[in-house]
């Protein structure tokens, strides 16, 4: 998932994304745990990455509105 995707969700969006990346990160990562191999290894380095795309971006829109309420 690219960051300009990402930043033209919307708030309610970004949250859900946000619950089904570690939703599937918490699986990839049980598979790990007991031995499974994945099929794409890379997959958790994704979602890891997804995941900090979309937090950045929800941070930067709260940074906003702060500056926006401080003018």
């Amino acid at each position: 998932m690219k960051y300009q995707e990402i930043k033209a969700m919307s708030s309610q969006d970004m949250e859900k994304k946000l619950v089904e990346l570690k939703m599937q990160l918490v699986k990839l990562n049980l598979q790990v745990s007991t031995g499974t191999t994945l099929k794409k290894p890379k997959e958790i380095r994704e979602i890891k990455k997804d995941i900090a795309r979309i937090l950045t971006s929800r941070n930067k829109k709260k940074k906003e509105v702060v500056v926006k309420k401080n003018k």
